[in-house]
């Protein structure tokens, strides 16, 4: 592990000042319990200013909100303390189920608001006519925390998200740049490598960051161009995919790509490489690939369609990389002038619709609601005086990690990081603070372990963590106006705490066994079933919420694939031949067919209509087998058919997208096999075999 940067040493001196203040405030305010207010700075702090803003306005709610369900709840139900349990452990859970709904800051809101419920009102219970004092109190102590982490955030040294974006927008078209090269000079085999793919899971990286632009005063006015390329790098992944299988496609039927056309792409892809922003010399690329188009009465030769979808591919890059560096080059420059004409205008962006996974998110929460309740039933069975630090560390726990694939893993790190900190604060509260007698000691004696433990912070790997160690360490100081810790009341709180997390780990132990390849095989069979319904005419998206729903759905995947990859799983080998990229353009084909089969004549359009019959079946055999089945050979057959009918019964613009779009949809699906052979009669147009 490398030593904590200048940024991260500058991060950790910020909250620490942040947190002396909090303290300082509270002390003098005589709050109750002026460590919650300390606590709650290194909860909501985060290198970028940004972020400190949005969860300090969330926590700021949560709180509150969390509170105030507690005022509700605990006079009502004290009387009856099971009722009383059940109640705070639904909270918990349904508030858990709608924080994972949305993926954006606000779902902080309800993160906080399920897990501060049992943290208010689960010690009161003995007394739950101050419920209402203990809450406002909280309230106060977290408030003061929240407002001296935001302005010491904001005034010393801030950290902007806006330079953070345009660096990974940069990262991320430096990788998507090497693949287009890849592509366009060495070539690639049609199979997109999950190397490839894991640039979707980057897509969702830069969605954190977006979401974070309308709380950087000083990016506020490019978050439209951040969205706009957002959508943009949402096509670039499926053209660089249908790209590789164009240029295979020709190398796999004849003699490979023109030499006309191998220079452009030569050419294209140095100008990727360079990184240029030269509009004139994309537009010399798109008249370089307006001549070399081939006429439309030659749309009848397979190779001649092949060299009519790669330009047009070719064409579809060339327009998105010059709008990507211009959308790069104005968020760079803070650029808010709304008049900007893209270069690629037809296909329709945005749109940004997720892919959930709503019976595994309904199980983590009803997980949340089962553990939660039956510690809170071991509390009241066993009369411990902690039992409601044990039954709230318990929820915690299972909030923070319940949606992941193996909560038990945090957990156990979580539980490792917590029995450190409670030896640190055991240090602290019988070793050291016994001989402080003013605020000044207690910042100095505080200063060395809090200042290097918060310098790790800011790595996204240990982040989680590492607050939780400062924030628990913090709060088992129980720094209040004056000394009056006694050890066995710690022993009793330390106790509640990490059997509270250690029973939230054997409870995931036991009723999550599972891991990364149940959930990667729910995303794989979520896209079957999407294209299947969308074939049958059952589920119908346009180009952009098709494509985010899809590329959402890869950036969930991808990490998993990554963890099974190599695992001894069961079932690890029907997901490692999975191409999303390919589905993703088997889709888009689908939808093409769908919105033009209405225009062509009826012999054309019930063959068409046949050929999507047969995909949606296909996806569902493939549903009902949960493997990934190669696809008949009568579909192709088929596909060939059709594709010979469209171009010997039809013309105009529908026609020809139609044909495109059985083109795409041959390759997509079997991208393996030599073009359909065509029967060359001089006297006739040249006309597709139907048993190609």
């Amino acid at each position: 592990m490398t030593a904590p940067g200048w940024r991260d040493w500058v991060f950790s001196a910020k909250t620490f000042v942040a947190a002396m203040l909090a303290l300082y405030i509270a002390l003098r305010f005589d709050l109750p319990r002026p460590y919650w207010a300390m606590t709650t700075v290194y909860i909501v702090a985060n290198p970028l200013t940004s972020a400190t803003v949005s969860k300090a306005l969330y926590r700021t709610l949560g709180t509150l909100l969390g509170a105030t369900a507690a005022v509700v709840m605990v006079p009502a139900l004290v009387n009856a303390p099971e009722l009383l349990v059940l109640a705070v452990a639904v909270w918990a859970g349904c508030l858990l189920y709608f924080s994972m709904l949305d993926r954006t800051p606000r779902s902080y809101v309800f993160m906080l608001a399920g897990y501060t419920l049992p943290l208010v009102a689960l010690p009161e219970v003995m007394t739950p006519g101050s419920v209402f004092d203990v809450a406002l109190a909280r309230s106060e102590e977290i408030i003061v925390g929240i407002v001296c982490a935001g302005v010491v955030g904001a005034v010393v040294f801030p950290f902007r998200v806006g330079p953070q974006f345009s660096t990974r927008i940069g990262q991320w078209l430096n990788d998507a740049g090497a693949w287009a090269r890849e592509i366009l000079v060495d070539g690639a085999h049609p199979s997109v490598s999950v190397a490839r793919q894991r640039l979707a899971a980057g897509i969702g990286e830069l969605d954190l960051l977006i979401s974070q632009l309308s709380y950087d005063g000083g990016a506020r006015g490019t978050g439209r161009w951040a969205g706009a390329l957002r959508g943009r790098l949402l096509l670039l992944l499926p053209v660089l995919s249908s790209l590789t299988d164009r240029l295979h496609a020709l190398s796999l039927d004849g003699p490979g790509v023109p030499e006309d056309i191998a220079g452009l792409t030569h050419e294209i892809a140095d100008w990727i490489s360079s990184g240029a922003d030269n509009e004139q010399r994309a537009e010399h690329f798109n008249a370089r690939i307006t001549a070399l188009e081939p006429p439309r009465s030659a749309m009848h030769d397979w190779h001649t369609l092949m060299h009519a979808s790669l330009l047009a591919r070719l064409r579809e890059l060339v327009d998105l990389w010059q709008d990507c560096l211009v959308l790069r080059r104005k968020i760079a420059s803070e650029d808010d002038d709304a008049v900007w004409k893209p270069a690629l205008r037809h296909r329709p962006l945005g749109a940004p619709a997720r892919h959930y996974d709503y019976g595994l998110m309904l199980f983590a929460a009803a997980s949340v609601v089962c553990a939660a309740f039956l510690a809170g039933m071991l509390w009241i069975a066993s009369g411990w005086s902690g039992g409601a630090y044990f039954m709230a560390m318990t929820t915690v726990a299972c909030c923070f990690f319940g949606a992941q694939d193996r909560p038990a893993v945090p957990m156990r790190t979580m539980l490792t990081f917590f029995a450190v900190s409670q030896v640190v604060a055991g240090f602290y509260l019988f070793g050291v603070f016994p001989r402080l007698h003013d605020f000044e000691l207690l910042v100095l004696v505080l200063a060395p372990a809090c200042i290097v433990g918060g310098s790790f912070m800011p790595r996204p790997e240990l982040t989680l963590m590492m607050m939780m160690l400062m924030v628990n360490s913090v709060a088992s100081l129980a720094l209040q106006g004056r000394y009056n810790m006694d050890f066995v009341t710690f022993i009793d709180q330390g106790a509640a705490v990490l059997g509270g997390v250690g029973f939230a780990l054997v409870w995931n132990l036991v009723t999550k066994p599972f891991g990364a390849e149940l959930a990667a095989r729910r995303l794989v069979h979520a896209g079957w079933r999407d294209l299947a319904e969308m074939a049958a005419g059952t589920r119908l998206h346009d180009h952009a919420t098709l494509s985010s729903r899809t590329v959402d759905r890869l950036g969930q995947l991808m990490p998993r694939l990554a963890a099974v990859e190599g695992a001894d799983v069961a079932g690890a080998d029907k997901l490692a031949g999975v191409d999303g990229l390919a589905e993703l353009r088997v889709g888009y084909n689908i939808l093409a067919l769908q919105r033009d089969r209405r225009l062509l004549a009826e012999p054309v359009k019930q063959r068409i209509n046949g050929v999507l019959g047969e995909v949606s079946e296909f996806f569902r055999a493939r549903l009902a087998s949960r493997a990934p089945l190669a696809p008949p050979p009568a579909l192709m057959s088929h596909i060939d058919g059709a594709l010979a009918l469209t171009l010997d019964r039809s013309r105009g613009v529908a026609a020809r997208s139609t044909a495109e779009a059985l083109v795409g949809l041959r390759r997509a699906l079997y991208p393996l096999a030599p073009g359909p052979a065509y029967q060359d009669d001089p006297a006739a147009t040249p006309q597709f075999s139907e048993a190609g």
